[in-house]
């Protein structure tokens, strides 16, 4: 976290509400705030969230977990628990929800119940109690068939999957609250988001972590398509300090969908030999050739972020690139799996 994002949070003492406290993107944003100084309410139903990682932060942070963080056990698609949860708090940062495209496909139902139904939830409640700010988790797949690049906030096409509509439709009915209610939210579109604490296991882990995975364990990597695929990798310290700055932003910033990346793009191919070399410097080397697997269905081919009306309006500045990200990133993974398959474990 730069200095300028810790001045931002100095004069500003308040209570955070974070959904999906215990996933991968909410426990780090938890964990920043905490370092801080703020009050941190979690809300999280667990099913993709991990009990793990918020032990880590209490092994990290006793003190400030202990006395500045309240955690709740609840479902976003339950009124009743979005209503009872933002009482009191001032900003809410709403990253619950259910990704992954192959997901989505597999099951439409459970992905827009949560993903639209339990975000309708989550503003309403948050527009009644009055809330300063509400920033929530966008996504790229917005962007849909949409080739043109780089990808601007104002330009996207048709959905490729049922994940992309839920997220359409999230913007769809921010822009309509603000219309006619007077409450704006603000959108933040991520770009591939990596780092610590993202779950490598599962059917639906992200392409980072899964290969990281099977790379430490001497497994097949499989890349789906050509390799050529290319995608904007953005650290999760970049989708963290963007939502800090949308929650401290102007009341003119507020209401808008803004890119969260690097404005960058790495082939699947290029990312592959990124995560070879760079587990080599830590001893572990992968010799194995990746496998060609079919393009999945609902994927994008290519992404790269605009990010000037984030730089412009929020100030927000990447402080890592991809293989800056990679350097933070990969020393977690190392010790989580090490950790797996100790005698202890």
């Amino acid at each position: 976290m730069n200095a300028t994002l810790q001045d931002l949070l100095a004069r500003e003492k308040a209570t955070w509400l974070i959904t999906g406290a215990a996933g991968f993107i909410g426990s780090n944003l938890v964990e920043v705030l905490l370092r801080s100084g703020q009050k941190v309410v979690g809300l999280d139903n667990f099913a993709t969230g991990h009990q793990r990682n918020l032990d880590e932060l209490k092994r990290l942070l006793p003190e400030e977990y202990a006395g500045n963080f309240r955690m709740v056990e609840g479902d976003i698609r339950d009124r009743e628990t979005c209503r009872s949860i933002v009482a009191g708090v001032d900003f809410i940062l709403h990253q619950a929800a259910l990704g992954s495209v192959p997901r989505s496909i597999d099951d439409p139902v459970t992905s827009h119940n949560v993903n639209v139904t339990g975000f309708v939830n989550m503003l309403d409640a948050a527009r009644q109690a009055e809330v300063k700010r509400f920033i929530y988790a966008a996504s790229s797949s917005t962007y849909g068939d949409s080739t043109e690049l780089p990808k601007r906030e104002e330009r996207i096409g048709q959905p490729l999957s049922p994940y992309a509509l839920t997220k359409l439709i999230n913007e769809q009915y921010a822009a309509v609250y603000a219309r006619t209610y007077g409450f704006k939210a603000t959108g933040l579109r991520y770009f591939n988001v990596f780092g610590p604490r993202q779950d490598p296991n599962g059917a639906y882990a992200a392409v980072i972590p899964k290969w990281v995975s099977a790379m430490i364990t001497d497994d097949i990597v499989t890349i789906n398509g050509d390799g050529l695929t290319t995608r904007d990798f953005c650290y999760v310290a970049n989708a963290v300090q963007a939502n800090i700055r949308a929650a401290l932003a102007p009341d003119e910033a507020q209401g808008e969908v803004y890119n969260v990346a690097v404005g960058d793009r790495t082939s699947l191919l290029d990312l592959f030999q990124l995560l070879q070399d760079g587990l080599a410097q830590h001893q572990v080397h992968y010799h194995r050739d990746a496998v060609m697997g079919p393009f999945r269905r609902g994927d994008v081919r290519d992404t790269q972020a605009s990010i000037e009306k984030a730089q412009r309006l929020l100030n927000y500045s990447p402080t890592h690139n991809l293989a800056e990200g990679l350097d933070d990133a990969l020393p977690w993974y190392l010790n989580f799996f090490r950790a797996k398959v100790s005698p202890a474990a």
